[in-house]
């Protein structure tokens, strides 16, 4: 009997778009002989579909043709197994089983341990990374804190809410200016490069901050690398055991690696043959030394398990070449092609890398179903002391 994979995707996210690509890519790549593939596709309504054609990537052209065919549905746990279960009609109507889900998701409300959240009340196996890892991995200020409690090397940088920015600039200026420029100023919870800017001096420091404040509440601002090399390192594993995959470097046409880079150019990937970011320049592997190529294969690791990660994680870094010096800059839990063409040269083809992920996700649920998360004991039965004081109290407020 086949497993059934519900594949979840989309939500509202400045990244919809990309969570989709990377969905059907996979949905492509899962052993069908194996796996029954179900995809669930959440709107940008926060509405959540299924229907065999949301595998189909031409469907997404025009979704108000989707909705008269595609299924609302919503996830529930029924006498101990798990379904995805109509929300439409008089009677709400069972519409498959589900075994695992595997969520494919970017961004703000899905790849943040939103989602995760909702699914672990659920009970649900899931793959991927749990409610910390997600969180932590999304926000680049927390990540940053953890990272320099654990050691591992980061960019000088300094952080700010919107509002803190909008009541007085001057300090944060300031604390801008210390770090000295070139900059780099990013919306905190962001991926995928959008709100991002490279800022060379004072005068463009403003309209910087003020392109960040419109997709985040919270900024940071960090110290541009000279001499930048950007290369990046996938992980696969859990607490329990990591992998490397062979690294890659990142040519952009810009200081940064933009949006449009990632996903909208047209150059090709030297080497990698790669669909995932699909638009992006790169060089595999990366043309660094050996001494560098285990640094950043070791950080990755420590990264990996600092921020409670599982699954597969890119790793982002930052080397100064003239100074030997490399940076973490942030790991992508969800990255924009489940980081599959950094496995390949390795031996270890897409479909055998989606089908280590969930095999993963299965274990580890086993391990967690072992602990104790409760007590079957009731200690409400025979309590007898402070509801009726707190009822007479509660009514004072009416």
């Amino acid at each position: 009997m086949k497993i059934k994979v519900g594949v979840i995707f989309g939500g509202e996210t400045v990244e919809h778009e990309v969570s989709i690509i990377t969905a059907v890519q996979a949905m492509e790549h899962i052993n069908q002989e194996k796996y029954d593939i179900i995809p669930i596709y959440i709107s940008k309504d926060r509405y959540w579909y299924t229907g065999k054609m949301l595998m189909d990537i031409d469907v997404y052209r025009n979704f108000d043709d989707l909705k008269r065919y595609a299924t609302k549905c919503v996830m529930v746990k029924k006498n101990g197994e798990f379904f995805l279960q109509k929300t439409t009609g008089l009677f709400r109507k069972d519409i498959t089983t589900l075994d695992v889900v595997f969520p494919i998701v970017h961004g703000n409300n899905v790849e943040d341990g939103t989602l995760q959240g909702y699914i672990e009340t659920v009970g649900i196996p899931y793959v991927g990374s749990r409610v910390l890892g997600s969180a932590l991995g999304q926000d680049k200020v927390v990540m940053k804190q953890v990272f320099a409690a654990a050691n591992i090397p980061i960019v000088d940088y300094t952080w700010f809410y919107d509002t803190e920015y909008l009541d007085g600039s001057d300090e944060i200026l300031e604390k801008i200016k210390k770090i000295g420029y070139p900059v780099v100023v990013k919306p905190a919870t962001l991926g995928s490069s959008v709100g991002i800017t490279y800022v060379k001096d004072e005068k463009g420091i403003r309209d910087a901050i003020d392109e960040a404040i419109k997709y985040d509440i919270k900024i940071v601002v960090e110290k541009a690398v000279d001499n930048l090399l950007e290369v990046n390192c996938s992980v696969l594993g859990n607490y329990n055991y990591q992998q490397t995959s062979v690294i890659e470097e990142v040519i952009s046409s810009s200081e940064i690696l933009s949006y449009k880079d990632k996903y909208i150019g047209g150059s090709k990937a030297k080497g990698s043959g790669s669909k995932g970011m699909a638009s992006a320049s790169r060089v595999i592997p990366a043309r660094i030394d050996s001494k560098t190529e285990e640094e950043v294969k070791e950080i990755s690791k420590q990264a990996f398990r600092a921020l409670n990660l599982s699954g597969v994680c890119r790793i982002d870094f930052l080397i100064d070449k003239k100074a030997g010096k490399v940076y973490i800059n942030e790991p992508n839990t969800n990255p924009g092609s489940l980081s599959f063409y950094l496995w390949e040269p390795a031996g270890k083809k897409y479909e055998d890398l989606l089908d280590e992920m969930i095999t993963l996700a299965v274990k580890d649920y086993k391990n967690r179903a072992k602990k104790t998360y409760s007590f079957k004991t009731n200690i409400l039965a025979n309590f007898k002391g402070g509801l009726k004081g707190g009822l007479k109290g509660a009514k004072k407020f009416k």
